[in-house]
């Protein structure tokens, strides 16, 4: 078998090519993947908190010895956290822009 330097180059750069190529496709599969299983994992601990607060509200609103404060704080606190974490997630911030446009 008689090739040439010139095709053995050409050889070397389309091996070269197609390994590229295959690794940018395996690590694209690989980040899909991942933003899959964040995402099914935010689902659980969403729901998760969810039971665990509503369990504690129906349990202060539902047990007849229970004083008003544990009936405000079992309807109150709940209420603040998520208030916060939803004015945090919908608020602009301008100020906090670095140069070059990124944060």
């Amino acid at each position: 078998m008689n090739l040439s330097p010139t095709q053995l180059l050409a050889a070397l750069g389309v091996v070269v090519w197609i390994w590229r190529a295959s690794a940018r496709r395996a690590r694209r599969a690989a980040d899909a993947a991942r933003a899959g299983a964040r995402l099914l994992s935010l689902t659980g601990r969403v729901v998760a908190g969810a039971a665990i607060l509503t369990g504690v509200q129906w349990l202060a609103l539902t047990y007849p010895g229970a004083p008003w404060p544990v009936r405000v704080a079992a309807l109150g606190l709940p209420a603040l956290f998520t208030s916060y974490t939803l004015t945090r997630a919908l608020t602009v911030d301008l100020r906090r822009e670095t140069r070059g446009g990124r944060r």
